[in-house]
C-alpha cells in the first residue's frame, strides 16, 4: 500500500481500520484490546492513544520476522496466570464486525478448544482466538510458517465458528482490493 494499512480509512470517510477493528473488538466483548506496531511507528501509537484507556500500543522489535512476530509480542504482553486466551485479527481485515467477535467469544468460552477461529461458508478466516495452551508454540512457530504451523498441529481440535460475516475472509493489501472491497479507489 505504501503507506500504513492501520491507518487507512475503511471506505469514503470511514475511520480508520484499527479503529473500526478496535470498536468492533470492544463492542464484542474484548475489554483489552493490544495494537501491536513498530516501534517507529508514531502515527500507530497515537491513534492508539486516541482510541481509549482499554486499547493499548504494544512495540514488535521483530516486526520483520511477518505476522507471527505481531502474534509473539501480544502473546509477550498478555500471557500471566489467569490470562483465558488470546483473540487476534490482521489490521488488514477491517470489515470483522462486533457480531463476529462476540460469537466466536462465546463459542470459545463454551467450548475451550485449544484454538477457535471465525469461518465464512466453510472458509477458514479471522479472528482466531489462542488458547494460553499453545502460547509456548506460538513462540517457538518457525517464522516462515508462522501461526498457521501452530493451526496445523491442532488442526482435529481446531473450533471453527462459522459466521455470516464476510469481513473475517476479506484481506485489503492492496489498492486493487481496496477500489474492489470499499467501491472507491486507495486515497492519496
Amino acid at each position: 500500500m505504501g503507506r500504513s494499512k492501520a491507518l487507512l480509512p475503511a471506505g469514503p470517510n470511514g475511520p480508520t481500520f484499527v479503529r473500526h477493528l478496535a470498536d468492533a473488538l470492544r463492542s464484542g466483548g474484548i475489554t483489552d484490546v493490544l495494537i501491536v506496531g513498530r516501534p517507529e511507528d508514531a502515527a500507530l501509537r497515537a491513534e492508539a492513544a486516541a482510541l481509549g484507556d482499554d486499547v493499548r500500543f504494544s512495540e514488535n522489535h521483530e516486526a520483520d520476522d511477518g505476522q507471527i512476530s505481531s502474534i509473539v509480542a501480544a502473546v509477550n504482553v498478555v500471557d500471566h496466570p489467569g490470562v483465558q486466551g488470546l483473540l487476534a485479527v490482521p489490521v488488514d481485515q477491517p470489515l470483522v464486525t462486533s457480531a463476529t467477535v462476540s460469537a466466536l467469544l462465546e463459542a470459545y468460552a463454551h467450548a475451550r478448544p485449544p484454538i477457535a477461529r471465525a469461518t465464512f461458508r466453510g472458509r477458514h478466516g479471522h479472528p482466531v482466538v489462542f488458547g494460553p495452551a499453545v502460547f509456548g508454540e506460538l513462540r517457538r512457530a518457525d517464522r516462515e510458517v508462522g501461526a498457521r504451523m501452530v493451526l496445523r498441529a491442532h488442526a482435529d481440535a481446531i473450533l471453527d465458528v462459522d459466521v455470516p460475516d464476510e469481513g473475517v475472509v476479506t484481506d485489503v493489501d492492496d489498492p486493487e482490493e481496496y477500489a474492489r472491497v470499499f467501491g472507491v479507489p486507495l486515497p492519496d
